[in-house]
């Protein structure tokens, strides 16, 4: 994944993850739902954006890649 430096509101990140919602794992996409109504800092929103961003048209080892990495940033 590139940088990016623009930064993402809490709502840019809650529509990317009601756009990919079909794409994700159930129990991933809730848990991340249920982490999004925390309090967040910008990077922490910033990383969440932009793994779950085109992730429907990641491959399947894409993807479990950033199940890993998303799965990370729950557990912080």
């Amino acid at each position: 994944m590139s940088t990016c430096n623009i930064d993402h509101s809490l709502e840019d990140v809650l529509k990317k993850l009601e756009s990919q919602k079909t794409s994700l794992p159930h129990s991933l996409y809730e848990e991340i739902e249920a982490f999004l109504s925390s309090k967040l800092d910008q990077e922490t929103l910033n990383k969440v954006f932009h793994l779950l961003k085109k992730y429907d048209l990641a491959s399947e080892m894409e993807q479990s890649e950033r199940n890993k990495k998303l799965t990370t940033i729950l557990n912080l």
